[in-house]
């Protein structure tokens, strides 16, 4: 059996080689510690770096269907509450209708007061109509202006849908067109208005009347419309708690393969340490001596 020589270069450069495999590990453990991260540079592990560029794509993607969640829930937030107020409108319209109706009681000075008021209603029903969002009109559909109605409670919005990507695959639509709302122009609440003030100041009992139906239908309009805006805006608060949720599951995930676990980082950098300084001492007594070895 052959017997190898160990020459005193060889341990010279094995010592040396362990020495820097150490100090390598040393300042990787170092590293960590630092930056609170176990990746640092692909290099490290390129596996994991390929699963964490994958979580931190689906993190993105999750953050901004939250962002248009919420953009979407201003949305039907502004929406509902407009809707609420054009309902009290309308009941307060008629109830003046049913007083204007009481035909004995009624002066024209009075029905005049009813109808003054009337006016009233119908122009700041026309400012809830042209109701924005962040300035986008919420009843103008994908129009360009800053107004859904103008003065005389004629659409001049642009008909068409609004929408928010909230999920993979999944869109909502999140204004309401305004004639669904309040009625197409010709037949609209606007309209309608004007009629009962009209048929106040003229005395006409049989309008009056009328207009009192009339006005149910539009309260009925703008409550089944409302009722939809309550659903989507249900639909959209389930997607940003699903974003969260995914959010939080992603961030965790990432956590798992980027983060150093720092306790067991720091009692490795002890460890690794204390064996380096052994090294050191060894490596110390196997180097070749020098000549004042010799002289001692």
């Amino acid at each position: 059996m052959a017997i190898q020589r160990v020459t005193q270069n060889m341990l010279s450069d094995r010592s040396l080689s362990s020495l820097q495999t150490g100090l390598s590990r040393l300042a990787r453990l170092q590293e960590q510690l630092s930056t609170g991260r176990i990746l640092n540079r692909p290099s490290d592990s390129p596996a994991d770096v390929t699963s964490a560029m994958r979580i931190r794509s689906s993190l993105a993607n999750v953050q901004q269907y939250g962002r248009n969640a919420s953009d979407g829930n201003g949305w039907l937030t502004q929406i509902d509450s407009a809707l609420t107020q054009s309902t009290d409108v309308v009941m307060r319209a008629r109830d003046l209708a049913l007083e204007g109706a009481n035909e004995g009681s009624m002066g024209p000075a009075a029905r005049e007061a009813l109808a003054a008021e009337v006016d009233q209603l119908r122009d700041g029903l026309v400012d809830i109509a042209n109701t924005s969002y962040l300035g986008r009109p919420v009843f103008g559909g994908i129009t360009a202006g800053a107004a859904a109605y103008d003065a005389t409670g004629t659409y001049v919005g642009t008909p068409g849908a609004v929408t928010r990507t909230i999920g993979d695959g999944t869109t909502i639509r999140v204004d309401v067109d305004g004639t669904t709302a309040f009625g197409p122009t010709g037949s609209s609440v606007f309209d309608h208005l004007d009629a009962l003030a009209n048929a106040l100041r003229t005395g006409n009992q049989a309008a009056i009347t009328a207009s009192i139906a009339t006005l149910d239908g539009d309260r009925d309009r703008i409550t089944t419309t409302q009722t939809e805006v309550g659903s989507r805006q249900l639909r959209v608060e389930g997607a940003i708690q699903a974003s969260q949720d995914g959010e939080l599951n992603l961030k965790t995930s990432l956590s798992n393969v980027e983060n150093a676990d720092l306790p067991k980082v720091i009692v490795d950098l002890q460890l690794q340490q204390t064996a380096y300084q052994a090294s050191l001492a060894a490596t110390a007594r196997v180097m070749q001596p020098s000549l004042l070895d010799f002289l001692r």
